[in-house]
């Protein structure tokens, strides 16, 4: 399957709940997405916020993983919504957005990353266009359906905003971080706070209630199998470094044992 047909399936699967296993990518080098793009993965989360990818890099991965006929979405930084468009221009599937605890942060969210009627994404797809097979007029057609507006949802204020979060229109998902989760509900004393548990539950029904998908990111693949049995279907399973990490000990620890 080419990518304009990768690209054209993507979404509409997605938000029929389809598992979707992706990854964050936090180093800006597109061979290490070629290499993660020849892997059962089936997309990846270019990190803008934490990871360290500027607009270049951004550009250079997206096209790394299209080659591989993988599909590309970006992490924003916090408060920089315009950059929404623009990533999506450089031919990004979707973009994770991140502190969006209110309707007014949804409701920008969905300005930047939809065109009119839904939202007010100005026109400038320049690389968007060639990668999803579409000419202008279809592309301006298709666009609000092809590509994703995923909000997250990490604090106590987004919780309590979160039925009217996912009621806007032009939202296409949420997706939890249980770390800034616990944060936030444990006013900042630990990243493993108890009622993160019940959260995600709760964030999984009210999502399914309204006709949208939940995601989450999952730092090992219990972790992952447990989400997906409460309803989750779009995980952000471990990141690229973690990933070299956990094979390069392994691969060690055999030799050692094997050795010793």
């Amino acid at each position: 399957m080419g990518f304009p047909a990768v690209h054209a399936a993507l979404a509409p699967a997605i938000r029929r709940g389809a598992l979707h296993l992706s990854t964050f990518c936090q180093l800006p080098d597109p061979n290490a997405i070629e290499a993660l793009a020849k892997t059962k993965l089936d997309s990846f989360i270019l990190d803008m916020q934490h990871g360290m990818f500027d607009e270049a890099a951004v550009v250079a991965s997206v096209a790394a993983a299209a080659l591989e006929g993988k599909p590309a979405f970006v992490r924003l930084p916090v408060d920089c919504g315009g950059l929404a468009s623009r990533v999506l221009d450089f031919g990004a599937i979707g973009v994770v957005c991140p502190m969006v605890n209110t309707v007014a942060d949804a409701e920008r969210l969905v300005s930047y990353t939809k065109f009119p009627p839904v939202g007010f994404r100005s026109w400038g797809p320049r690389r968007a266009i060639p990668l999803s097979g579409l000419n202008g007029p279809g592309y301006l057609a298709k666009a609000n359906k092809l590509n994703l507006a995923i909000a997250m949802i990490e604090t106590r204020q987004a919780l309590d905003n979160l039925d009217a979060i996912l009621a806007v229109p032009g939202i296409d998902g949420v997706f939890v971080g249980p770390s800034d989760l616990s944060v936030s509900l444990s006013s900042g004393a630990t990243l493993d706070s108890p009622d993160v548990s019940p959260a995600l539950d709760y964030v999984a029904a009210r999502a399914r209630a309204a006709g949208k998908f939940a995601g989450v990111f999952a730092i090992g693949s219990g972790y992952a199998t447990d989400c997906i049995g409460r309803g989750y279907s779009f995980i952000a399973l471990l990141q690229d470094a973690l990933f070299m990490q956990q094979a390069a000990d392994a691969a060690v620890t055999a030799v050692r044992g094997k050795a010793a």
